[in-house]
């Protein structure tokens, strides 16, 4: 059975998603005083539901998946591998683990999860799913909760996630072109492509502010040569010229001016 609750993984909507992240922030202050009262315990999933058939066992947790009771259907299914590894609902069981885990806002395990299904199920007709999830927890991943409440730009920030969630949307592009994924995915990687292209630029502006002239020009060719078509292309052809003429490379200045005018003729006015 296919799960239906697949396209739902998308970004998320704006106001919704704020008042869904105060409320989190609010249970994870909660959650701290908890635990600063030492009250936590930890079950092994062997002893969960000893007793239970396999049958049982995922149908409760498919229950607790649909009325979004996530650590309860975690719990099932993690119990489920543990206490019935070769049973017919295992695969489909280790799928909802996935989507638990991205739904609820722990993005490490979905990924570790993600990670673990993809390598033993590498011909599954879920693959592509399981790629996609993992893009959009590597995504998320990137971002604390501040930035997710008060949208500060992904840019600036490391993007050794962002690069893992572009490697996965292109995975799906490239392997699983009819997946229906596959357009989603596309999306994501216009979205992520311009994002790095984007932090590229800021950090030739970096060089640039500081008279490393050389590097700033470098960088800023970087990012006209490897992302032709994101939006901040014009502004690195604009900090190349003023970088050569910084340099007195008269030469360099001219050429790029004319691909600048050619390409970007109001933006071209500027200099």
């Amino acid at each position: 059975m296919m799960p239906n609750f697949a396209l739902q993984c998308t970004l998320k909507s704006k106001v919704g998603y704020k008042m869904k992240l105060l409320k989190q922030w609010a249970m994870v202050c909660l959650a701290s005083i908890a635990l600063l009262s030492g009250c936590s315990t930890t079950t092994d999933p062997a002893d969960t539901f000893k007793g239970e058939t396999a049958e049982h066992i995922f149908h409760q947790g498919e229950i607790a998946l649909r009325k979004g009771n996530y650590r309860e259907c975690i719990k099932r299914f993690e119990a489920l591998e543990v206490q019935y590894p070769y049973d017919k609902n295992s695969e489909l069981a280790q799928l909802h683990i996935i989507y638990a885990y991205y739904m609820s806002e722990d993005y490490p395990s979905a990924e570790s999860a993600a990670d673990r299904f993809i390598q033993l199920h590498p011909v599954s007709r879920y693959t592509d799913y399981a790629y996609y999830l993992r893009g959009v927890a590597n995504y998320y991943q990137n971002l604390g909760v501040y930035e997710r409440l008060f949208a500060i730009d992904l840019s600036t920030r490391d993007l050794e996630q962002i690069k893992k969630s572009w490697s996965d949307f292109a995975a799906i592009a490239q392997q699983f072109p009819k997946s229906r994924y596959a357009a989603a995915a596309r999306q994501y990687m216009i979205h992520l492509r311009n994002l790095m292209a984007k932090h590229i630029y800021g950090v030739a502006e970096f060089y640039y502010k500081r008279g490393a002239y050389v590097a700033a020009a470098n960088r800023a060719n970087e990012v006209v040569q490897g992302y032709q078509g994101a939006p901040v292309v014009p502004d690195a052809l604009v900090l190349m010229v003023k970088s050569y003429r910084a340099m007195h490379l008269t030469q360099s200045a001219d050429s790029t001016m004319r691909i600048l005018k050619y390409n970007y003729p109001a933006v071209a006015k500027r200099l």
